[in-house]
């Protein structure tokens, strides 16, 4: 009996790596360019976050104040930001009902403002999930939007950059690995949009970039903060072992 669950066991951890990899975490992820200190970076993935996905999504925890922290004042903001004539204050909504949105995609849209940071996988960031997905949508007629994705497969979601990437569709590309020729289908551009490829992969480095800051508006100053006590821990030591030296100087 025991030597029975022995065996299972060890057949379990076995099959532990090919079932990881066949759930869909072993996708290629190309790097996301983030950098939280380019606030021009940042300010034009906000516009494009609040033009192009707070149609259907939503964030629900950011506030359209909290853009200060990358440049942008209170009128800035609601001149170009704010389009519901809600408040500069306001947490960033959309007006889609639920219902509807489970009618039109089959689900409700999820709440962005942790993506990123759900995102994330074995297999990369979620920044690097994020950057990768929305630059690999295809035509696919036997969806129900027409679209479909070769990182997220039958994905409900419409291609909503479209217009700005143009439309790709998949095609056949045969790649060497471990000695053998395997055939795989990768999205190539057949109509072009508005921006040209190296345009349009900077214009997604720069949303991604924003939905990485939104994941948590304060990492830069906390990393800050993390540094500022570590420098005074440094300092604070040798003061620490004098005091320590001097109370103990009578003891034998």
């Amino acid at each position: 009996m025991i030597r029975k669950i022995l065996s299972t066991v060890l057949l379990a951890s076995a099959l532990a790596p090919s079932l990881v990899l066949a759930g869909g975490d072993h996708i290629k992820l190309d790097r996301a360019p983030v950098n939280l200190n380019n606030t021009e970076s940042l300010q034009r993935g906000a516009a494009l976050f609040v033009n192009y996905c707070l149609n259907c999504h939503s964030a629900n925890y950011m506030r359209y104040n909290r853009l200060q922290d990358i440049g942008l004042d209170n009128k800035e903001i609601l001149d170009n930001l704010v389009f519901t004539g809600g408040k500069v204050g306001d947490l960033m909504k959309n007006s889609m009902d639920a219902n509807e949105a489970k009618v039109w995609f089959g689900a409700q849209p999820p709440d962005l403002t942790v993506i990123a940071r759900s995102r994330a996988s074995a297999s990369g960031s979620g920044a690097d999930w994020l950057y990768t997905y929305l630059r690999t949508f295809y035509r696919d007629a036997s969806r129900p939007t027409g679209w479909n994705n070769t990182t997220y497969p039958n994905v409900g979601m419409p291609h909503a950059l479209w217009e700005l990437q143009g439309e790709q569709v998949l095609k056949a590309e045969k790649v060497r690995a471990d000695g053998y020729v395997t055939t795989v289908e990768k999205p190539e551009l057949a109509k072009p949009g508005k921006l040209s490829a190296l345009e349009y992969d900077r214009a997604v480095g720069d949303l991604v970039n924003y939905l990485v800051y939104m994941g948590e508006p304060a990492a830069k100053s906390r990393k800050t903060i993390g540094l500022i006590v570590l420098g005074f821990l440094f300092l604070l030591i040798p003061l620490v072992y004098a005091l320590k030296v001097n109370f103990w100087k009578d003891v034998h």
